[in-house]
C-alpha cells in the first residue's frame, strides 16, 4: 500500500486548482450571491396541483458565459474586472438567488427544475441580459427578463426587472454591488411571482 504525503496532496490540490483557471493566478477570493432576504428559522409548505413554482436556470449571453465579470466598455466591447470571480456561473447563481429569496420572501412552494415533475404547475423561466459593469454609467447593471407561465402554456406573462448600483469598477466595489443589484431584481421577482 502506497502513502501520501500530505505535502504532495496539498501540491497535487493546488496545481489542479489552478488548472481550472488556465494555469494563471488563483484569485485570494471568489465572488458568489448571497440573499439579503432574512431566513426563516424553518420553513413547511403545501401546494395544490398547479401551485409550485418551478425557477429556471436563466439563459446569458456569451459574454455572461464564464466566471470572469464583464465590464461594458462601449455598445460594441466588453471587457473583464481583473481580479474578480465568481464561483459558478452567473446564471446558476442567479437561479440560487430567485429561489432562495423567492423562499424566504413568499409563501410559495419552489422546486429545483429537476423537481418539476412533482408539479409542473407555474414555471419562472428568463434571460438574464445584464449582469456587470458598465463603464459608461459608473455603475453595476443586472436586468433580468422574466417570463411566468402555467403548465401547458395557458398563460404567460413576461415582465423586465433592472436595477444598477453604483461601482467604481474596482473588484473591490464592483462585486458588492452586484450582490445588491441582483437582490433587488431578485426582490422584484419575488414579489412578481409570490401572489
Amino acid at each position: 500500500m502506497m502513502r501520501c504525503s500530505r505535502p504532495l496532496i496539498v501540491a497535487a490540490a493546488a496545481l489542479s486548482l489552478a488548472a481550472c483557471f488556465g494555469g494563471k493566478k488563483v484569485p485570494p477570493t471568489l465572488l458568489t450571491l448571497t440573499s439579503a432576504a432574512p431566513a426563516p428559522a424553518s420553513i413547511a409548505r403545501s401546494a395544490t396541483p398547479g401551485e409550485a413554482l418551478t425557477i429556471d436556470t436563466p439563459v446569458i449571453s456569451k459574454e455572461l458565459s464564464t466566471t470572469r465579470v464583464p465590464a461594458l466598455v462601449g455598445p460594441t466591447a466588453v471587457a473583464y474586472i481583473e481580479g474578480l470571480l465568481w464561483v459558478e456561473s452567473p446564471d446558476r447563481l442567479f437561479q440560487d438567488l430567485l429561489q432562495e429569496t423567492v423562499v424566504r420572501t413568499t409563501s410559495r412552494v419552489v422546486l429545483d427544475p429537476r423537481q418539476a415533475s412533482l408539479d409542473p404547475g407555474l414555471s419562472l423561466t428568463g434571460t438574464l441580459t445584464r449582469f456587470g459593469y458598465d463603464t459608461a454609467t459608473g455603475a453595476v447593471v443586472v436586468r433580468y427578463d422574466g417570463a411566468l407561465s402555467t403548465a401547458g402554456g395557458t398563460r404567460v406573462e413576461t415582465r423586465r426587472f433592472e436595477a444598477s448600483v453604483p461601482a467604481d469598477g474596482t473588484a473591490a466595489s464592483v462585486g458588492p454591488a452586484l450582490n445588491a443589484a441582483a437582490n433587488q431584481v431578485a426582490a422584484e421577482v419575488a414579489a412578481w411571482v409570490g401572489g
